[in-house]
């Protein structure tokens, strides 16, 4: 799937990516964080979230190769998270990770996702802004029944938005 006037194409996973998938994780958990043992066990099996009924997803940009990943991890049933998404800081810019977010939440939707919900931190600003633009709102709830996860996490939200499937073209 790749984006109308665009340089972005948007891939499933196969086991070769499985090293992007890992370093484009790290490359930003680790600039702004510190890796929890929820990351390691994510980014050292990524097998698990797939065989747990979910997808990972990435969007390759022209001339770059694989920028960016994105994974919906089913937590009950119809209902995901979506985590592990990073775009490389070289690819920034160029509206990789809003793609991506699109692709991802449009494969939940198609999965039979009721709820796409994610966790984050308020130090992501421009991730938390990205999410609210696409239609992601603040949910205490989720923060209850998910939040601890990661020590980090101090923000949950759920997907409320319209699905728009991003082009074929």
């Amino acid at each position: 799937m790749s984006a109308a006037g665009s340089d972005l194409i948007i891939r499933d996973y196969a086991p070769a990516l499985a090293s992007h998938f890992r370093d484009i994780n790290a490359e930003w958990i680790n600039a702004m964080y510190v890796m929890e043992a929820a990351d390691l066990a994510a980014l050292d099996n990524p097998g698990a979230i797939l065989d747990g009924g979910g997808a990972i997803l990435f969007v390759e940009a022209a001339g770059l190769g694989i920028v960016g990943t994105v994974a919906l991890r089913q937590t009950a049933p119809g209902i995901f998270e979506l985590t592990k998404m990073g775009v490389l800081e070289k690819a920034r810019g160029r509206k990789a990770g809003e793609y991506l977010l699109q692709a991802a939440i449009a494969r939940a939707h198609a999965m039979g996702a009721a709820t796409l919900y994610l966790l984050s931190n308020t130090k992501s600003a421009a991730a938390i802004h990205l999410y609210e633009k696409a239609g992601f709102v603040h949910d205490a709830e989720i923060m209850r029944a998910y939040g601890a996860r990661y020590e980090r996490c101090n923000v949950a939200m759920r997907y409320a938005g319209k699905v728009e499937r991003p082009s074929l073209v």
